[in-house]
């Protein structure tokens, strides 16, 4: 969502005839500043000291207009506000209908990207450096290969990429018909799922080649990860490029239509899971559609406070905490314990050869029952042990924020057993019973 509203800011600066970005002549510069010519010099032997470049400042200064921590919240930025009200309303109009509108919208949104990263590849490649990038992002470091932590952080893109234990894929696959062949979708969507992801990297790495060579620097130095790489790196390398609004614009607008769709798709698996919840409520005419508006309307006054000049710090510590690996890695195992032994591996292997006509290999039930588990534990308590505090930059945050943090992460790591806890104490039956409830309730 805030990706989504920072990129629309980044798009509509984009139609400029001066990329702001580009040049330390603005109100929001300061004398360290260096520019996109100073960048470009060839002639540049020694590595800049205590300067900044012109895009981190643009992010920074004029984007964020950060502040100097969270307990300095500030006022709301109201461009970015207005650029939130955007994203919501796109949001609302893709999937106030249901399924019959945010379907439609997803035929664009779903393809369209793809439109623009086969433009974005080919111009990558043809830039001087790029080549440097993409050996940089194909041959990898044997060493690091054998820290575990980087595969722990390979586990948790994947369950960010696919969506995993977030119920969107539960959500989306019920609207599917019980004889739809749930197998065949889910090996191409891994398969297209995995094979963006290779493409996109090709992308991002020939830009970071010729970032590299521009600068005089290896391709590991030129950016960092996570907001920085999209909202820094890539829109100082297009401003580099000639054209530079024709690249800007392409980039951002691929990924606010990537944003898009994981945004009305994350909004529509709760508004789905409450309605299918309560059937009765919401089959009067016009009650879901009012319900989509009050989801829309408060979520988007809740995330003004993204878009104070302290935003950026409740972003950071709502993304380290809410999203971190030990609430992906719990989920996960509760996830294996209900269908694999509570619900039954051998049972839905049966339903999946009742829907398909083809029974899944053994060796799901086998990484259902034990491999997934105990893998997704071992990076839990491996994500306790190595458990470090959020920093930005050298900005150490409160206590209180800290605390804060953890209480998001528990908010829904402990949701799964006591909600399980509840229904095995108020369900009428005994704990091994199993069919319609008869019986005593759990004391």
């Amino acid at each position: 969502m805030y990706f989504q509203a920072w990129a629309l800011f980044y798009l509509f600066f984009s139609f400029r005839s001066q990329l702001p970005w580009a040049s330390c002549d603005n109100t929001w510069n300061t004398v360290t500043c260096l520019g996109l010519q100073s960048l470009n010099s060839s002639n540049l032997t020694v590595p800049f000291t205590n300067t900044t470049s012109a895009a981190t400042e643009f992010w920074e200064r004029r984007v964020l207009n950060m502040s100097s921590g969270i307990e300095e919240l500030g006022s709301i930025r109201w461009e970015l506000a207005l650029c939130l009200l955007v994203s919501w309303l796109i949001c609302f109009f893709s999937i106030w209908k249901g399924i019959r509108s945010s379907g439609k919208v997803a035929y664009f949104t779903a393809t369209f990207p793809y439109v623009m990263l086969l433009i974005l590849l080919i111009r990558g490649i043809t830039l001087p450096g790029a080549w440097d990038g993409i050996y940089y992002y194909l041959y990898p470091d044997i060493n690091r290969l054998a820290n575990l932590e980087v595969w722990m952080e390979a586990s948790s893109q994947i369950f960010f990429s696919y969506s995993l234990v977030i119920g969107t894929l539960n959500v989306l696959g019920s609207y599917n018909d019980y004889h739809n062949n749930c197998y065949k979708d889910c090996f191409w969507l891994c398969l297209l799922n995995s094979g963006t992801s290779f493409v996109a990297g090709f992308v991002v790495f020939s830009v970071l080649g010729f970032m590299a060579q521009k600068q005089g620097v290896s391709v590991d130095n030129v950016a960092d990860s996570g907001p920085g790489l999209a909202f820094v790196a890539y829109p100082q390398a297009t401003a580099m490029m000639p054209l530079p609004q024709l690249w800007t614009v392409c980039f951002f607008l691929m990924l606010i239509l990537l944003t898009v769709d994981t945004h009305f798709v994350s909004v529509e698996s709760v508004i789905t899971s409450v309605c299918d919840l309560h059937p009765k409520l919401f089959r009067a005419p016009m009650r879901r559609e009012m319900f989509v508006l009050f989801i829309c309307s408060s979520f988007f006054l809740l995330h003004l406070s993204m878009v104070t000049e302290g935003g950026v710090y409740i972003f950071q510590l709502i993304d380290y905490y809410g999203c971190t690996r030990a609430c992906q890695d719990f989920m996960t195992v509760c996830l294996c314990l209900a269908v694999a032994w509570t619900f039954g591996a051998d049972r839905l292997l049966n339903i999946i050869k009742d829907m398909t006509g083809q029974k899944p290999s053994a060796f799901f039930k086998l990484c259902w029952k034990y491999i997934i588990p105990l893998l997704t534990l071992i990076s839990f308590i491996l994500h306790l042990v190595d458990y470090k505090h959020l920093k930005i930059n050298e900005y150490v945050y409160p206590d209180w924020a800290y605390a804060l943090g953890w209480t998001i992460t528990l908010s829904s790591v402990l949701m799964v057993p006591l909600w399980a806890a509840g229904q095995l104490c108020f369900t009428p039956g005994t704990f091994r019973q199993v069919g319609p409830p008869r019986g005593d309730s759990c004391r």
